[in-house]
């Protein structure tokens, strides 16, 4: 029987997660627990069910079995912004708060982010990297406890992603609500991760803690051997990455 999404100040704990689409299992006895504060990377092949797991956990998708517990304040970034255009940046910020629409509010989390002087325009005219700091900036109003990523920087140029990396990694130290951002990029998951699960079969298949400083040095022969030891639980050996 499906137990359901519940709440409580753990940020996340889920004991034999399960959830079918027909007869097609996605997610299968599944195990996680993230402790406070702690920013947590989920790689996996696609269709492995890390986006099902993301929904799961923000309330999105309640049709399965086992138990889940999710911080009550929790917050959510998809791979695309989702802004609407017809309303200025600011009050797609605070879109879905409670009360009136708390303009000062918007602007310290658009400050945040570094997107201040966009705060009464319309969605249109923001470039990609804008958008998905809009999007982080609506995120973070919330105060959540827990913050779930769906590959937020996929649609961006790869400067623009470097750049949008090193903002949510200075927004996490600065906010230290725990994070779990599902991405395919094993280089991006160790620069900011504090634990890198890889999801296989529907289950944690691995969990691997990440050891290294910050800022990470991606250069270093420690890094590169994890680096490369993901890479192989996930199919990809140096010879196809070099392809």
């Amino acid at each position: 029987m499906a137990t359901g999404v519940q709440r409580a100040v753990r940020p996340v704990s889920v004991r034999g997660l399960s959830r079918h689409f027909g007869d097609r299992a996605v997610l299968t006895d599944l195990d996680l627990e993230i402790r406070p504060g702690e920013f947590v990377a989920l790689l996996g092949a696609s269709g492995c069910g890390k986006s099902t797991l993301l929904r799961i956990l923000a309330d999105l998708d309640n049709d399965v079995s086992g138990e889940v517990t999710v911080a009550r304040r929790r917050a959510v970034g998809f791979q695309a912004p989702r802004l609407l255009p017809w309303k200025k940046v600011w009050r797609n910020v605070v879109l879905g708060l409670p009360g009136r629409p708390d303009r000062a509010r918007a602007v310290a989390a658009l400050t945040e982010v570094g997107l201040a002087h966009r705060t009464d325009v319309w969605p249109k005219v923001l470039s990609g990297g804008e958008a998905q700091r809009a999007a982080l900036a609506r995120a973070l109003v919330r105060d959540p406890d827990l913050l779930l990523l769906d590959e937020p920087f996929s649609a961006l140029d790869a400067l623009t992603r470097i750049t949008a990396r090193g903002l949510v990694d200075e927004l996490w130290q600065r906010h230290r609500c725990a994070v779990l951002l599902v991405t395919h990029d094993v280089e991006e998951a160790l620069v900011l991760a504090d634990r890198v699960l890889v999801m296989d079969g529907g289950r944690i298949a691995h969990d691997a803690p990440v050891p290294f400083p910050r800022p990470r040095d991606v250069t270093d022969p420690d890094f590169q051997h994890l680096r490369a030891d993901l890479l192989g639980r996930l199919g990809v050996h140096r010879t196809q990455e070099r392809a």
